[in-house]
C-alpha cells in the first residue's frame, strides 16, 4: 500500500445555507487539496460528518469527489459502525471500485471487549473486497483498541494494511510500530502526533488540518519521512496553534472555519454539531494572516 505513505487527508462535506451539500464547494476543496500537494483522499470519514449524512447525501459526495479526482489520487473511502451485521452489509453493497482502500473505526458506544473489537474487525475484514485500515479514536467510540489486539488483527488478516492511530499515545503507538509485521502501516490519526508518528517510523497521516494547510502539512510530513528532523519540526512549531484553534470548538467546525477564511466554503455544519463562533473564527483569520505572511 505504497500509495498511502504520506499525507491523507479527511475531507470535509461543505453545506449551503439550507444545509444540502455544496457540491461546488466539495469540488474546490478536493481541487485545492490535489494542487496543493497531499498523497491521498479520505472519503466519508468523520470529518465529513457522516453521522449526519443520508445514503443519497453519501452516493453524491462520493459521485462528486470520485468525478472530481478523475483518478489522479488514490481515495479512500470510510465504512465502519457499531453494528457489525450492517457494516458488512454496506461494504458488500457499496460500488468500491474507485477505492484503493476502506477504513473502518473501531465500534463505538457499546464498548466491546478486546475479543470484540477483534472479531468485528475479522468479519469486517473477510466481507470486504478492499484491504481494511483500522481506525482507533478512544476519544470518539469511548474504548482503545489496545495494541495487542491491533497487531493481532496485523498478523493473523491479511486484508487488515494499517491502522489510523488516533489514542495521542505515544507509548501505545510505539507499541505497534516495535512488533507489527513488515507490511502493516501505522498512520498518524492525530495532526499533533503525526510528525513523531512518522519520525518514530510511521508511515504517514490522514489528517484533518492538511486539507486546511496542505503545502505546509505535507512538506512537514514528506520531511519527516526523509529524516529531517529540524526542518519538519520548524514547520509543526509554525503551525501547530491552529491544530489547537481548529479543535477548540470541535471537528469540523474548526476545519471548516478554516475554509471560510480561504474562501473555498462556508462554515455551517449540520446539528447536532454547531458552527464556530465569531471569536473563534476571528482568532483562525488572524493566524492564517500572519501564516501567509511567514510564507508558510
Amino acid at each position: 500500500m505504497e500509495q498511502l505513505v504520506g499525507t491523507g487527508v479527511a475531507l470535509v462535506t461543505p453545506f449551503r445555507d439550507d444545509a444540502s451539500i455544496d457540491v461546488d464547494a466539495l469540488t474546490r476543496i478536493v481541487e485545492f487539496n490535489i494542487k496543493e500537494g497531499v498523497d491521498y483522499l479520505v472519503v466519508l470519514g468523520t470529518t465529513a460528518e457522516s453521522a449526519t449524512l443520508s445514503k443519497a447525501d453519501k452516493q453524491l459526495v462520493i459521485d462528486v469527489i470520485v468525478r472530481t479526482n478523475a483518478g489522479r489520487l488514490p481515495l479512500v473511502l470510510g465504512i465502519g459502525g457499531n453494528n457489525t451485521m450492517a457494516v458488512v452489509d454496506e461494504l458488500q453493497s457499496t460500488d468500491l471500485s474507485e477505492f484503493d482502500a476502506v477504513l473502518s473505526v473501531s465500534p463505538y458506544y457499546n464498548k466491546p471487549t478486546q475479543e470484540g473489537i477483534y472479531q468485528h474487525f475479522k468479519a469486517v475484514a473477510k466481507a470486504s473486497p478492499k484491504p481494511i485500515i483500522l481506525y482507533n479514536v478512544p476519544s470518539r467510540t469511548g474504548s482503545n483498541m489496545l495494541p495487542e489486539t491491533t497487531l493481532r488483527l496485523a498478523h493473523e488478516v491479511p486484508n487488515i494494511v494499517a491502522i489510523k492511530e488516533a489514542c495521542g499515545d505515544m507509548v501505545q503507538i510505539d507499541k505497534i510500530l516495535r512488533e507489527k509485521p513488515a507490511h502493516f502501516m501505522v498512520i498518524s490519526g492525530d495532526d499533533f502526533t503525526a510528525l513523531p508518528t512518522v519520525l518514530a517510523g510511521g508511515s504517514g497521516v490522514i489528517s484533518v488540518i492538511g486539507q486546511g494547510l496542505p503545502t505546509a502539512f505535507s512538506q512537514m510530513i514528506n520531511l519527516g519521512l526523509e529524516g529531517n528532523v529540524s526542518e519538519a519540526y520548524k514547520i509543526h512549531h509554525n503551525i501547530s496553534p491552529l491544530m489547537s484553534l481548529i479543535f477548540e470548538e470541535g471537528n469540523p467546525a474548526g476545519i471548516k472555519s478554516v475554509f471560510e477564511s480561504l474562501g473555498l466554503s462556508s462554515a455551517l455544519v449540520r446539528l447536532p454539531l454547531v458552527e464556530a463562533s465569531v471569536g473563534l473564527k476571528e482568532k483562525i483569520g488572524s493566524f492564517l494572516k500572519s501564516l501567509d505572511r511567514a510564507h508558510v
